[in-house]
């Protein structure tokens, strides 16, 4: 494969360039960013070089590749800004504060709470999911999250969105592309076993390291308006992304659609709901981070996937982990024969085995950055990779593997 592509022992040189970025970002944590940009320059000089855009070489190439990928790439930063301006407002809510009075006092809190971060992620945007995980721990655990639950909650927001084809951007690319919502919903047979299994394990962990609240401190108020932005910018982005998938909504598409919606709700309510606009700095460090490897990774000549198998879902799953999942729900799509819930769940739940794996995991990050290291993430989060292999195969054995035909 490639065999016309410029090679060292038969792997295309695009390949070696993002793998060294990504050990520079797994190794020079504390520098991700600056590794990640450094990365995409090196890559995006070499294609118009020495190679081409899936096909199309030189600056053109360059143009036409960007002119196809923007919507993608200005929608991951807006919502990864946006939705950290969202967490705050959610902090400063104060209803995170009443939580301890309302989840269990050990671990099973915890738990419960991941579960909450689990359903939230079925209708909500991954990234949102999460970073509300992130500012709900955060108050239950007097900021001191162990590395491992902040896995579990990445987990946990992008595996209550492998089913759902409104819950992620990778089942709402299939839906698009013309697979039942049933198919897609089939995912949560392996998703729920995963979160009971690295659910309980993280829940006891954390515990561990630093037990919930028990108590609600009194006189909480709840600040309502703060709550109505909340609301109103989640609504707004489930809106956007269901309407899109219409007829008539199909223009959307073409556009940033579901970040210029959380922006403009965030912007009408500015005025009477002051957003705290601190959070810029280091939320906008996490969106151009994670542009900057979704950039390099759509660059990569993969224009082809071995045959479809359960093997092969299996496999995609931890290839996400370090590989943009779009790009490869893309190509799997294009190619077929895949049984498309066990696809959902793999690329789904597959990369929050590393933190820059998926989007969620960039933007808790953000909030949190210990989490930062690839080394302290799979050390502490080994639970989601072994939860994401047992969901798995508790799939393969209730339903078996039922491929749609190869296109």
């Amino acid at each position: 494969m490639h065999t016309d592509l410029p090679a060292i022992a038969g792997v295309p040189i695009e390949f070696i360039l993002f793998a060294a970025v990504l050990a520079g970002v797994a190794l020079l944590h504390h520098h991700s960013l600056r590794v990640a940009l450094i990365g995409l320059l090196a890559i995006t000089i070499y294609k118009i070089g020495f190679s081409s855009f899936h096909g199309m070489p030189g600056g053109a190439g360059l143009v036409a590749h960007l002119a196809s990928e923007w919507v993608l790439l200005i929608n991951l930063l807006l919502l990864i800004i946006g939705f950290a301006l969202l967490a705050r407002h959610f902090e400063e809510s104060r209803v995170p504060l009443l939580l301890p009075s309302l989840l269990p006092d050990d671990w099973k809190g915890g738990f419960a709470m991941l579960v909450v971060v689990f359903v939230l992620s079925s209708f909500l945007d991954n990234i949102a999911a999460a970073m509300i995980g992130g500012t709900m721990a955060t108050a239950l655990y007097r900021g001191r999250v162990h590395v491992g639950f902040l896995a579990a909650i990445v987990a946990a927001s992008n595996g209550g969105g492998s089913g759902s084809v409104v819950g992620d951007t990778t089942t709402t690319m299939m839906w698009i592309a013309g697979v039942r919502p049933a198919q897609v919903f089939e995912a949560y047979l392996a998703a729920v076993p995963a979160l009971l299994f690295f659910g309980v394990v993280a829940a006891r962990q954390q515990h561990a390291f630093q037990p919930i609240l028990k108590d609600a401190p009194a006189g909480i108020t709840v600040d309502k308006g703060r709550l109505g932005v909340v609301a109103a910018i989640l609504l707004a982005a489930i809106a956007a992304n269901v309407l899109a998938q219409f007829e008539q909504g199909a223009w959307l598409n073409q556009l940033p659609a579901i970040g210029l919606a959380v922006w403009a709700t965030l912007l009408l309510f500015a005025p009477s709901v002051r957003p705290d606009w601190s959070v810029l700095p280091s939320a906008t460090r996490g969106g151009i981070f994670l542009v900057s490897l979704v950039l390099s990774a759509s660059m990569m000549p993969i224009e082809a996937l071995p045959a479809a198998s359960w093997h092969v879902a299996l496999g995609l799953g931890f290839v996400s982990a370090v590989f943009d999942n779009i790009p490869l729900t893309a190509l799997a799509l294009r190619q077929g024969g895949y049984d498309w819930g066990f696809l959902a769940y793999a690329v789904g739940f597959g990369g929050s085995m590393i933190w820059f794996g998926s989007s969620a995991g960039v933007a808790l990050a953000s909030q949190f950055p210990q989490a930062r290291s690839v080394k302290a993430w799979v050390a502490g989060g080994w639970h989601v990779a072994v939860g994401y292999v047992l969901g798995y195969f508790v799939l393969l054995f209730v339903l078996g593997w039922h491929p749609d035909p190869a296109r």
